[in-house]
């Protein structure tokens, strides 16, 4: 079986790499030898978030591929953001280090299905959250990030009337902030809706000066005893822009190294799961290994495509999104 065969059975490669090898400096080298650009979320392992060229939320993250000078762009993400990245620039070639790094709030929200929940609304304007297939971007007016959700939503007419999917969280959370009367599409991402809110209070029992952030995908019960809500970025931001020196953290742990990083000496607690076994760990994110990020550079294997009908179609509500942010200064 060759290596095409097996990228297609484990939607990675897998072949031995010599132990005293050292990964940082070889993708270094290969980035330069192939020109190629290492984007990485968050919510990657330490490591892969240290030697990319570019961390973000998904808003910086679709911004740098729009505008990247790159022939190669390694998503170390999920397959939605490698695929944006190709919507934004089909020329490149886009490699993700694991084709099985999939999303669950994307799973959520069949593009078949929502089609035909679309059409239960003529008159409404559809703006999906970027955690989508490109199928359901291409089904879309804008898309849009928890970084400009809000701002995107005001952007628009009091009377447009607006579907808002996949998911039903950040939905509401748009909702309460705008005023508005969505259309909520029934999805949800696994992290943000396994916190428990009795977990929750007995941790900020014992940590009385923490302050409690939330993402807002997480759910009402979650977001109504939080301190701060906002996007990934955004909670960056207000742990090293507040002066409490102890946060506790609802959304994907990974994003704690940044905030470690960016705040030696204050303390980040992950917020606690429904149960006691689970961790905040997105298990899709976590597919991605360092390993797997050189073997992927190494061998320019695997990559992500999209059908061009789709891009052309999927790329305009996007590229909408970019604009109104850019617009508005986010």
């Amino acid at each position: 079986m060759n290596t095409l065969e097996e990228l297609n059975i484990k939607g990675f490669i897998d072949e031995p790499i010599d132990p005293a090898l050292d990964l940082f400096q070889e993708i270094d080298r290969l980035k330069k030898e192939k020109n190629a650009v290492i984007l990485a979320h968050y919510y990657q392992e330490p490591d892969i978030q240290d030697i990319a060229d570019y961390i973000g939320d998904s808003l910086g993250l679709s911004q740098e591929a729009a505008k990247t000078d790159a022939d190669i762009i390694v998503f170390a993400g999920v397959h939605f953001m490698a695929e944006t990245a190709k919507i934004l620039s089909p020329e490149k070639k886009v490699l993700l280090p694991d084709l099985k790094a999939g999303c669950s709030l994307s799973d959520s929200c069949p593009p078949k299905l929502f089609a035909k929940f679309k059409e239960k609304y003529p008159d409404h304007l559809v703006i999906t959250y970027v955690n989508c297939t490109a199928e359901l971007k291409a089904l879309s007016d804008i898309v849009c990030t928890s970084s400009n959700a809000v701002q995107i939503v005001e952007s628009l007419p009091k009377d447009q009337k607006i579907i808002f999917g996949p998911d039903r969280n950040l939905g509401a959370w748009v909702a309460k902030k705008t005023g508005r009367d969505l259309v909520l599409w029934n999805g949800a991402c696994m992290v943000h809706e396994i916190f428990s809110q009795q977990r929750i209070l007995k941790l900020k029992a014992r940590h009385p000066e923490a302050k409690f952030i939330a993402h807002p995908e997480c759910e009402e019960v979650v977001l109504q005893m939080a301190d701060y809500i906002g996007s990934t970025t955004g909670l960056l931001k207000y742990t090293i822009n507040d002066p409490a020196n102890e946060f506790i953290v609802a959304t994907e742990s990974g994003i704690i190294h940044q905030m470690e990083k960016a705040n030696p000496g204050k303390v980040f607690i992950p917020a606690p799961p429904n149960n006691a076994c689970a961790c905040n760990d997105c298990p899709h994110m976590k597919r991605n290994t360092l390993e797997k990020l050189y073997l992927c550079l190494k061998n320019g294997l695997p990559e992500v495509t999209v059908p061009m009908d789709i891009i052309v179609k999927a790329k305009k509500p996007i590229e909408r999104m970019l604009d109104i942010s850019a617009k508005l200064g986010l």
